[in-house]
């Protein structure tokens, strides 16, 4: 069993990163500019954010934080994204999810300008992906098929199932482990929580990606020897081992998987830093115009 070291990749990513903008400025061209928006006090979120700003720093990236109140009206808002979508020295920009109830996301994020939409929520962007052209996948499917693509892990011809159907994640990274790629040309099932006898589809997997926000959910006689398993899962659940009385679970009950995979992610240190070194990857991407030019 070969542990996947999202830690130490996404640090790799991100001294590649700041060696190409060096080259950029040093050629006289634009620093990378991301801006985020931040609704409310959320723990989660305001800790994401602040991520997001030190790997700018790393990255050589110019960042901008916007800051509102949770009572902050959805027009207000809405114009605050129309003004980064003007602004010529923002190139990329993320709204912080979940916004208030009283906000509608949709909205929200199909009036961000599809050229900016760093996060790849925006239908155009998501639609691209769909049929494969180039376009801003969004970051934790990114994260995905890099750890794949870095730790060389054959996927063509390959069974793989992915356990849950979000936006975010699910449909996404089932899409693109279809595609005609590499990683890619699996042959992907999609499980969520209307499925049947999940465990047989899981026993049939020579590639799992675990994703439904359930702690504990894949066990382990519920995977063959030889797979691989990526977790995704992020769920605090309560810790007497740890100061915050809390500790990070993943959807894999790592201890009884682990021993059947030859390649398995942590939690936390697997896909968590590679969700967000691919907003810089897909900042600088922006940045360089190298998707949808000028």
């Amino acid at each position: 069993m070969q542990l996947i070291d999202g830690k130490t990749i996404a640090a790799q990513i991100k001294a590649e990163i700041a060696e190409e903008v060096r080259q950029i400025i040093a050629a006289g061209g634009k620093q990378p500019h991301l801006a985020a928006i931040l609704v409310g006090h959320d723990g989660g979120s305001e800790t994401y954010v602040a991520g997001k700003v030190r790997d700018c720093e790393e990255c050589g990236f110019k960042s901008t934080l916007i800051r509102f109140e949770d009572d902050v009206t959805e027009e207000t808002l809405l114009a605050e994204v129309r003004q980064l979508n003007e602004n010529p020295d923002v190139d990329g920009f993320i709204v912080q999810l979940p916004l208030p109830r009283h906000i509608n996301e949709h909205r929200i994020l199909e009036t961000i300008d599809y050229r900016k939409d760093v996060d790849g929520f925006h239908p155009v962007n998501v639609g691209r992906m769909l049929i494969g052209l180039p376009c801003f996948v969004s970051a934790t499917p990114f994260g995905i098929v890099e750890l794949l693509h870095r730790y060389n892990i054959e996927t063509s011809g390959k069974h793989c199932v992915v356990l849950g159907r979000s936006n975010i994640v699910g449909k996404p990274v089932a899409n693109l482990l279809m595609q005609k790629s590499q990683p890619g040309d699996c042959t992907v099932t999609v499980c969520h929580s209307r499925s049947r006898d999940i465990k047989k589809y899981c026993l049939d997997a020579d590639i799992i990606i675990a994703a439904l926000g359930v702690p504990g959910f894949l066990k382990g006689d519920m995977v063959k020897e030889g797979a691989v398993v990526i977790d995704v899962g992020t769920t605090r659940v309560p810790s007497a081992e740890t100061k915050s009385g809390f500790r990070l679970k993943g959807d894999v009950e790592f201890d009884e998987v682990a021993p059947k995979c030859s390649y398995i992610t942590p939690v936390p240190g697997g896909v968590g830093p590679m969700t967000r070194v691919a907003l810089m990857k897909n900042t600088l991407l922006a940045g360089k115009k190298s998707i949808y030019g000028a």
